[in-house]
């Protein structure tokens, strides 16, 4: 006699079928998650379909096993994978729709102790019986029979209140988007589809007491990996956000436009812009596209915004199938920098002003005093000499200290041993030294990192004495330092040492360390003074 012409037999196959199945297509599925670009969305998606695939297989070796020993150990392994799935579904709902939940070690810690705590009483239970009991059954064919207890039907409403909140995160992700979602609102709704016959297997004695969802997650991996994958990666790259996104294929071709490039470009708008090559649609996007994140200008509401153009490939697992080009609004940065671009040259043209008109009528005093020095020696007037080169150094430091502060438009690869010696060669100095240490090369504008050497290292000999010691070197964080083994900085000034004007020396104009902030801002590092290891000064750079 054949299994099907047993009693129940044709349904045993079925079951048998139904879950054999929908374990194959969960495993079937893995190599296509390759295609899903975001990594946390591939983790999420990849577990899922591990772990609901094995609990499909615990279900057909639960049903195909020969002895009552064997199905009940199916049953058990089923039960503490089953549980498991919950966590990369989450995780898969996260991240798709561009949440960081799945991120929050918070939330980790919480899920794994109730995971840990919920499985403790499955794997216990032939003690207590207090999630299930077995029995032999024949009805609807022989088998194990499974009867659910409390403490299963709470856990079951746990799993399901938790896997309602990943349907709540992509449903609403469904609902933002002016996509057609029908077919992935379709396969989503189906993976919750066998919670019916979980509820069915409780009262019907022709539906065996088991966990459905395996079957519900096969149906969905089926559909988005070999389906609907486009549709499944074009509404994660595009529906999320609210930036605009136009998504192109490997011809440069308008696949796909959001409703927010819509808005920004005209063009865009009705369908006969997809299908058309981007040149064709939107000629200025296609030539600005190209360059390395361009910053374009539009009127929109009656006022000018800035969008920064980024382009990146869009693939499907090792294959460029194409780009998606994003629009990021930097208005407000856009507009502070174009305000400091002004600012910067309204200083620049101010300082040189100053300069102008207050070094001409010192370059006449310096002469007429030189007339008086060649014809008597008074030592006023060396008094008004020293006083005259004061002011001259005072308006190329007020020259330099505008000047230094403006943006860096470019920068080169710098050795910090090359440029700190010729660096050292400009300050005049008796018995001091220069001692480098480990250097490495730095990012920078070789003019202006050698002008902030020379005033570190000014400011070291002018306070440190003519038997300084200097050091150079780089920082384990990423940076450099300059550090002497003078008198140091008291704590309390630390603070207040890149001020302009602000100065220990009755010599000193005040602006030598505030030039090296402005150079150190202008580049986008940071610079600190605290203690040297031999008690003088040090200035941390941190890149």
């Amino acid at each position: 006699m054949t299994v099907a012409s047993q009693p129940g037999g044709a349904l045993y196959l079925g079951y048998l079928v139904l879950f054999g199945l929908g374990a194959l297509l969960c495993f079937v599925s893995l190599p296509g998650a390759r295609r899903v670009e975001d990594r946390d969305t591939r983790i999420g998606l990849a577990a899922l379909l591990v772990i609901s695939g094995a609990w499909a297989t615990s279900h057909f070796g639960y049903l195909a096993a020969p002895t009552a020993r064997l199905q009940h150990g199916f049953y058990l392994f089923g039960l503490v994978v089953g549980l498991g799935a919950v966590g990369p579904w989450l995780y898969f709902c996260s991240a798709y729709t561009g949440r960081t939940l799945h991120r929050d070690r918070r939330i980790r810690w919480a899920a794994a102790l109730t995971y840990l705590s919920i499985v403790s009483i499955k794997l216990t239970n032939p003690l207590h019986q207090l999630y299930y009991v077995t029995e032999p059954a024949s009805t609807p064919f022989p088998h194990l029979q499974i009867t659910h207890q409390p403490i299963h039907w709470i856990v079951m409403g746990l799993a399901y209140s938790l896997a309602t909140i990943g349907f709540f995160m992509l449903f609403e992700l469904f609902y933002k988007t002016d996509y057609d979602v029908t077919p992935l609102a379709g396969l989503v709704a189906l993976t919750a589809l066998p919670i019916g016959l979980d509820v069915a297997g409780s009262v019907s004695p022709f539906v065996l007491e088991l966990t459905y969802s395996p079957l519900g997650v096969a149906a969905f991996a089926a559909g988005v990996m070999f389906v609907y994958a486009d549709q499944f990666r074009t509404l994660q790259i595009a529906g999320g956000g609210n930036d605009p996104v136009v998504i192109l294929d490997d011809d440069d071709t308008v696949r796909e436009a959001n409703r927010e490039s819509r808005e920004l470009f005209s063009q865009l708008e009705g369908e006969n812009a997809i299908g058309q090559p981007l040149h064709t649609v939107l000629p200025k996007i296609a030539e600005v596209a190209v360059e390395d994140r361009p910053v374009i200008e539009r009127r929109t509401g009656g006022a000018t915004r800035y969008y920064q153009v980024s382009s990146n490939p869009f693939a499907a697992g090792q294959a460029e199938i194409g780009r998606v080009l994003t629009f990021a609004d930097v208005t407000e940065r856009e507009r502070y920098r174009r305000e400091l671009e002004r600012q910067n040259e309204r200083l620049d043209t101010f300082a040189s002003m100053i300069s102008h008109d207050l070094r001409n009528p010192l370059s006449v005093a310096k002469g007429n005093l030189d007339l008086v020095r060649a014809e008597t020696d008074h030592e006023d007037l060396e008094t008004v000499a020293g006083a005259l080169d004061r002011m001259n150094d005072l308006i190329e430091d007020v020259l330099r200290l505008a000047r230094q502060g403006q943006p860096i438009d470019e920068t080169e690869p710098v050795g910090l041993e090359a440029i700190a010696e010729r660096s050292w060669e400009m300050v005049e100095s008796v018995d001091t030294e220069l001692v480098v240490g480990d250097t490495a090369e730095i990012e920078a504008d070789p003019d202006r990192l050698q002008q902030l050497l020379e005033n570190l290292f000014r400011n070291s000999v002018e306070h440190g004495g003519d038997d300084v010691t200097v050091s150079v070197g780089t920082l384990d964080r990423g940076g450099f330092y300059v550090e002497d083994d003078g008198p140091g900085i008291p704590e309390d000034i630390r603070g207040e040492v890149f001020g302009s004007g602000f100065t220990t020396d009755e010599e000193g104009t005040g602006f030598g360390l505030a030039i090296v902030e402005e150079i150190v801002e202008a580049h986008g590092w940071a610079i600190r003074a605290t203690e040297g290891r031999e008690g003088g000064a040090r200035f941390e750079i941190n890149i």
